[in-house]
C-alpha cells in the first residue's frame, strides 16, 4: 500500500543513516518510517557504519558526506565499502549533504552511488529519489548480478535483449550494455548499439559513444567530425569536449587539444579532471604559466580525490621549478610525504616522488645528488614497470639537466632508449619530444626515432611480402628485442597470424614473441595524458570489483578508456542520479 506522501515499499525493510548531526538523524528517520521503512539504524560514524554493513544488508543507507573534524567522510565510506565487496547491488545508496563543490558531487557519481541529495528537501522529493533507485534496481538485478560475478559477456547479451526487447530502463541497459561492450574491446557492436539507441532516441550520450567507438577502433579523424557536430548541436555538452581532446592528442593535434581542454574546464571550472588535463596540456606545449595556475588549482581542490591523478603533481613541481619557486616545490614535496603514507606499496607514486626529489636537489643545486638519482631513473628504463608516464618524466628531467648545463655524457643513449621504445605513433611521439622540449635535441631526437622504427616496419613488410614472411618475424622480433618496442613485437605477431600455416617451425616464434611481451610490458596504444583509466566521457559508471586508488585503478578487462569527473545525463525518462551536473542544478554548488 502506499502512504498519502509517497509511496511504500513492501515491508520489512532497513535503511541506515549515517550522520554526525543528531537533529539531522532524526529528520531522516521521520521521512523514512512515513515512507514505510520498517527498521533504521543510525550511527554518528562512519566506522560504526562500516562494522553495521559487514554484518547487515540494507535496503536503503542514507549518508552524510561531511563528519566535522574526521579524517573520515562519506566517500571514504563508500570507496571502502566497494573496495571490501560489502555493499551489494541491492542497496540503494544515497549521499546527503548540505553543500557540495563540483567535485565533491562528481567524485560521488564516479563511485557509482545511487544519488545524492542537497539538503533541504521535501519528503515527497526523498520518496520519488528512492522509489525510483529501486525500481531500477529490480529491474536490471539480472545484469548487475552478471557484472558483480564478473561475466560480463552474459551482462551485455542481457542487456542487449531488454534493449532489442525495449523493457522497463532500456536505455539505461542499452548505456550499460554498450558500455561492456566497448571494454571488452568489441567495439564495431559497441557502435552498432549506440547507433540503435540514436535511431529509437536522438541521446546526445549516444552520439558521443559512437565517437568512442570510433576512437577505439583506431578511427580518431572520424571521431572528430563526430564530436564535432554533437558539439555544434549542444556547444554546451562538456564530455563532448572531453573525448574531443582525446582524439586530438591522440593524433598530435596539441593546439587544438589544449583549446578544446580550456574550453571544457570553462564550463566546469571545479572539475578536477578537466583542470588536470588542461594543466598537463599546458605544461607539454610549453605554456608553464597556466600549467602553474591551472595544476595549483587542481591540486588544491582535489588532491584528497581519488579522480586526483599524482601526474599532475608532478608536472606542477615542474612548473615550479621553471619559476624557481623554492617553496613551492617544499609543498609538492609535502604533498608527496603524505600521498606515500596513505599509498606506501605504489610503486608508481614512489617513482612521482623520486622525480619531484631530484628537481628539488637541482634547484638547491646538489647537482652530484641530483645526477645519481637520474641514473638510478635511467637504469629502470629496460624494466617492464617502466611506463610511458616514466618515460615522459625522466625526459623531461634529462632535459633540466641539459639546459643547467650538467655534464651528463649519457644523456642522449637514455633520450634515444626512451623514443626507440616509445615512438609507436605520431600522438605517443610528440608528448614524448614535448616532454622533452625544454631542450631541442632531446626533442629532435625523439621524433628521429618514430621514423627509425617506421622504417624497420616498411622493412619487415617489404621482406613479408616478397615471400619471406619468417625472415620478417625474426628481423622484427630482433629489433623489438634490442628496442622493446610494442609496434614491432605486435607486428611480427601479425606476420606470424598470417602466414603461420605455411611455416615450417613457426611455434618457435610464438614462444619467441609471448616472451618478449612480458619484457616489454604494457605500452599504450594511444597518446595519453596521466593515467588516463578510471572513466568514459559519455560513459556510465559501472560496479565492479576493485580497488578506489587511483595508483592502481579497477577495471573491466581489457583496459580501453580514460578518466573523467561529471558522468552524462541520464536518459530523461530516468531519475539523474549519475549526473553531478543534474544534481548541481537543484541547488547552486557551493565554490571553495
Amino acid at each position: 500500500m502506499a502512504t498519502e506522501s509517497g509511496p511504500n515499499p513492501a515491508p520489512p525493510t532497513q535503511a541506515l543513516i549515517v550522520d554526525s548531526n543528531a537533529t539531522s538523524r532524526s529528520i531522516l528517520v521521520g521521512q523514512l518510517r512515513e515512507y514505510g521503512v520498517t527498521r533504521i539504524v543510525q550511527c554518528s560514524r562512519v566506522q560504526d557504519a562500516r562494522s553495521r554493513l559487514e554484518h547487515t544488508v540494507f535496503d536503503y543507507v542514507l549518508c552524510d558526506q561531511f563528519f566535522g573534524e574526521s579524517n573520515y567522510s562519506g566517500q571514504t565510506l563508500l570507496d571502502d565499502l566497494r573496495r571490501a565487496q560489502l555493499l551489494p547491488f541491492s542497496t540503494v545508496f544515497f549521499m546527503v549533504t548540505a553543500e557540495a563543490s563540483y567535485a565533491a558531487v562528481a567524485e560521488a557519481a564516479e563511485s557509482a552511488l545511487d544519488g545524492y541529495l542537497l539538503k533541504p528537501f521535501t519528503p515527497s522529493a526523498l520518496f520519488e529519489r528512492l522509489s525510483l533507485a529501486r525500481l531500477r534496481k529490480i529491474h536490471l538485478k539480472p545484469i548487475f548480478d552478471a557484472i558483480e560475478a564478473e561475466d560480463f559477456e552474459q551482462a551485455a547479451a542481457l542487456c542487449v535483449q531488454r534493449f532489442e526487447a525495449r523493457k522497463p530502463y532500456w536505455l539505461y541497459a542499452a548505456r550499460i550494455g554498450s558500455e561492456l561492450l566497448l571494454r571488452l574491446g568489441r567495439h564495431d557492436e559497441a557502435r552498432t548499439l549506440f547507433e540503435a539507441v540514436i535511431a529509437a532516441r536522438a541521446l546526445p550520450w549516444a552520439k558521443l559513444g559512437v565517437a568512442r567507438a570510433q576512437i577505439e577502433s583506431g578511427q580518431a579523424a572520424r571521431a572528430i567530425t563526430t564530436l564535432q557536430e554533437l558539439i555544434g548541436e549542444d556547444a554546451s555538452f562538456a564530455d563532448a569536449y572531453d573525448v574531443l581532446g582525446r582524439a586530438q592528442v591522440e593524433m598530435g593535434n596539441f593546439a587544438q587539444a589544449i583549446e578544446t581542454y580550456r574550453t571544457a574546464s570553462t564550463l566546469t571550472p571545479d572539475s578536477v579532471v578537466r583542470l588536470q588535463k588542461l594543466g598537463m596540456m599546458s605544461y607539454y606545449m610549453g605554456d608553464r604559466a597556466t600549467a602553474t595556475k591551472v595544476l595549483a588549482r587542481a591540486t588544491m581542490l582535489g588532491i584528497d580525490s581519488k579522480l586526483f591523478d599524482y601526474q599532475s603533481l608532478v608536472l606542477l613541481t615542474f612548473a615550479y621549478y621553471a619559476e624557481n619557486d623554492r617553496k613551492g616545490i617544499e609543498r609538492c614535496m609535502a604533498d608527496f610525504a603524505r600521498i606515500l603514507e596513505r599509498h606506501p606499496s605504489s610503486a608508481r607514486i614512489r617513482r612521482f616522488a623520486e622525480v619531484a626529489r631530484a628537481l628539488q636537489l637541482i634547484q638547491q643545486r646538489q647537482f652530484s645528488q641530483a645526477v645519481e638519482s637520474v641514473r638510478g631513473m635511467a637504469r629502470e628504463i629496460a624494466s617492464s614497470t617502466f611506463d610511458f608516464e616514466a618515460a615522459c618524466n625522466l625526459g623531461s628531467l634529462l632535459a633540466v639537466l641539459a639546459v643547467t648545463s650538467i655534464e651528463l655524457p649519457e644523456g642522449d643513449s637514455w633520450v634515444l632508449a626512451l623514443g626507440m621504445r616509445y615512438a609507436n605513433t605520431r600522438g605517443l611521439t610528440e608528448l614524448l619530444a614535448n616532454a622533452c622540449n625544454l631542450h631541442a635535441p632531446y626533442s629532435d631526437l625523439v621524433r628521429d626515432c618514430l621514423q627509425r622504427v617506421n622504417k624497420t616496419a616498411e622493412v619487415a613488410m617489404a621482406q613479408s611480402l616478397g615471400g619471406d614472411p619468417g625472415g620478417a618475424v625474426q628481423n622484427l622480433l630482433a629489433e623489438a628485442e634490442r628496442t622493446l618496442n610494442s609496434k614491432l613485437l605486435d607486428m611480427a605477431q601479425q606476420v606470424l597470424l598470417r602466414h603461420g600455416a605455411r611455416m615450417a617451425t613457426p611455434e618457435p616464434l610464438q614462444e619467441a614473441i609471448d616472451a618478449l611481451r612480458t619484457r616489454i610490458g604494457n605500452t599504450p596504444a594511444r597518446a595519453i595524458l596521466g593515467q588516463d583509466s578510471e572513466r568514459h566521457p559519455g560513459g556510465v559508471a559501472l560496479r565492479v570489483r576493485g580497488g578506489a586508488d587511483n595508483s592502481a585503478p579497477a577495471r573491466l578487462p581489457p583496459p580501453q578508456d580514460s578518466q573523467a569527473d561529471d558522468p552524462a545525463p541520464a536518459d530523461d525518462d530516468e531519475v539523474g542520479d549519475d549526473d553531478p551536473a543534474a544534481a548541481l542544478r537543484m541547488r547552486p554548488p557551493h565554490t571553495p
